[in-house]
């Protein structure tokens, strides 16, 4: 078939990848305007634009995917099919209808379960010991349309989202182009979600990303994980912001106050509402990550030293 290939960050390459070697005609690539990004805000194309353009394939980059620009080009190139993956923009019906197959989008849960922006975020927030990947078609409403297929994939007790994105971003990839595959031999159809077990996962942002040491141990160290590596968690150490790789809860650390620091020869501990959780890397503001032994022997935490306080 011939297909427009819709994706923009690091997690839809290997699908577009996976697309571009097989039998399927990638006939143009649709992804985000470029960003500014580095310590130079140089604009910069999007990771799945880069593949894209290595390939010698067309890349369009309209402001909104409802852009009569756009529209006409996609109606010229007149594609059997659109694969979506991540492509952060809003598809409205006149898009919608130009494949004769739709647009199929990839999306990194088991729908109807974390239906939205940040469903692996949302799976290692809320402790969730199995997620996956499924595709469906694209409806005006949001990850609502019939699904065509899933993976499933396990929560590891440490996984970071970035880990866990990256696994279903591989799996993810051969589930999508057995749909393409199967929608063109006609052997596949989709199948409408479930009424029940419906849960949304809006994007997380950096106010949600702060850490609040009064909470449980346990929940400290999902959200930490859940904003690794985006947006990243915090908290203020001496009223500069500290941010924090993973942590890990312990249980055969002293006790200490929600906040507190505790500082041995080779290890440094936070107090939670429960026990403690040991920090791993640190970023001070305006600092590179590093070892949060080798930022406590520079600071030297007192007893008055608290995260989060203000």
């Amino acid at each position: 078939m011939k297909l427009v290939f819709a994706g923009t960050p690091e997690a839809a390459v290997p699908s577009l990848k996976t697309l571009l070697g097989s039998h399927h005609e990638v006939a143009a690539v649709v992804t985000r305007p470029d960003a500014r990004s580095g310590r130079g805000r140089r604009l910069s194309p999007s990771p799945v634009a880069q593949v894209a353009e290595e390939a010698g394939v067309e890349v369009l980059k309209p402001e909104k995917a409802s852009d009569p620009e756009f529209l006409d080009r996609l109606r010229a190139i007149a594609p059997d099919c659109c694969p979506v993956v991540a492509y952060g923009a809003l598809l409205r019906q006149e898009a919608l209808d130009i494949p004769h197959h739709g647009w199929v989008n990839l999306h990194f849960s088991l729908l109807p379960q974390w239906r939205g922006a940040a469903p692996v975020q949302h799976a290692v927030l809320h402790g969730d010991d199995l997620t996956g990947a499924a595709v469906f078609r694209i409806e005006p409403d949001l990850d609502t349309g019939p699904v065509f297929g899933t993976v499933v994939e396990p929560v590891g007790p440490r996984d970071t989202s970035g880990d866990l994105l990256a696994r279903l971003a591989e799996s993810g990839a051969g589930l999508l182009l057995r749909t393409v595959d199967g929608i063109e031999s006609g052997e596949l159809e989709p199948r409408p979600q479930e009424p029940d077990g419906v849960s949304f996962a809006p994007k997380l942002t950096t106010a949600d990303a702060e850490v609040d040491f009064t909470a449980p141990a346990m929940y400290v160290d999902r959200l930490i994980r859940a904003c690794a590596p985006a947006p990243g968690a915090w908290s203020t150490f001496r009223g500069e912001r500290l941010k924090f790789g993973p942590v890990r809860p312990v249980t055969d650390a002293d006790a200490l106050p929600p906040g507190r620091l505790g500082v041995t020869k080779d290890r440094v501990f936070a107090g939670t509402a429960t026990h403690p959780v040991e920090l791993g890397e640190v970023q001070p503001q305006g600092k590179r990550s590093m070892a949060a032994v080798d930022w406590a022997r520079g600071v030297r935490p007192t007893d008055d030293d608290v995260l989060g306080a203000t």
